[in-house]
């Protein structure tokens, strides 16, 4: 019986030797070893073997990428307006002696940090430029951290802004200013629809007018070459053989159609003081014309 007890003390005792020699690190982590109370070196990943009660394991970290919530907090703007921001940091563990000896609690130093970097940045921008230039507020922030953080051998790999949340005044006159800025859009576009087709009614009305500027030109110009067309007709036609006759006989017709129109038309006439004599008003007209014929043959012959 005493000698059961024996082994099974033998065997606690070896075991408890064995912890302390042995020490086995998992991938990804590190150990900080002291030698009677000093830093004696860093484990990596693998097995290790310890003097007992003489090496000690007194921090272990991990060398994974690792995230930090950062709490809300209120940070003022460059126009005097608090905001309440929240966010979280992204980091790793590059130089374990650093992370170990260089400040007591590593989570809520990076974490005072932050805020403390948010603020400043903050403090820097107005009101619109906080929302516009979230990236730009995070890459400030990141590089801030990164290069406080150094000497505790960390590498802050980004920040995230997770909220802004203004005071409710200031959502309430976001809110109208957004109303207003949609109404000032609405109207902007119902102008430039009226602007548009009040452009389009008058190249319209300039393209008709053009239009009916070149029809009616066109008609004229057709008018007048049919009417210099029939000229020459009746030019050619009066210094044929039997032309005078004929001209003699269409200026009786047009004066006992003229009037005929009149006599149809109107109650009142004006006739001639030898109206009576049809003969002789065509004899007359004929040596107008005859006249006429002679001065136009003497200007072509000249």
């Amino acid at each position: 019986m005493d000698s059961l007890a024996f082994l099974i003390a033998g065997v606690i005792v070896l075991f408890l030797i064995l912890r302390n020699i042995v020490r086995v690190v998992p991938q990804n982590q590190a150990f900080i070893v002291e030698r009677l109370g000093k830093y004696s070196k860093t484990l990596e990943a693998g097995i290790h073997f310890l003097f007992p009660f003489i090496d000690r394991v007194a921090y272990r970290h991990s060398l994974k990428e690792f995230a930090v919530d950062v709490p809300a907090q209120q940070a003022i703007t460059k126009d005097n307006v608090a905001l309440g921001i929240d966010g979280v940091l992204y980091m790793r563990i590059m130089d374990p002696k650093a992370a170990s000896y260089g400040v007591e609690n590593l989570r809520f130093a990076i974490t005072q940090l932050a805020q403390t970097s948010m603020r400043a940045e903050i403090g820097k921008l107005s009101l619109d430029e906080t929302f516009e230039s979230r990236e730009n507020v995070n890459a400030k922030v990141t590089h801030a951290i990164d290069e406080a953080s150094e000497a505790w051998g960390t590498k802050v790999l980004r920040y995230e802004v997770k909220d802004i949340s203004p005071p409710a005044t200031i959502l309430d006159e976001m809110e109208k200013q957004m109303a207003a800025e949609r109404e000032r859009r609405v109207a902007v576009t119902t102008s430039e629809g009226y602007r548009q087709a009040q452009i389009n009614e008058a190249e319209g009305d300039q393209q008709a007018l053009v239009l009916r500027a070149k029809g009616n030109a066109d008609a004229v110009e057709i008018e007048a070459k049919a009417r210099a067309e029939a000229i020459r007709t009746i030019s050619a036609a009066i210094n044929t053989e039997g032309g005078t006759t004929a001209v003699a006989q269409q200026l009786s017709e047009q004066y006992i159609t003229a009037f005929e129109k009149l006599a149809r038309e109107g109650t009142v006439a004006l006739l001639p003081t030898d109206g009576s004599d049809v003969t002789s008003v065509v004899s007359k007209a004929f040596t107008a014309f005859e006249s006429l014929k002679a001065q136009v043959d003497k200007s072509q012959a000249s």
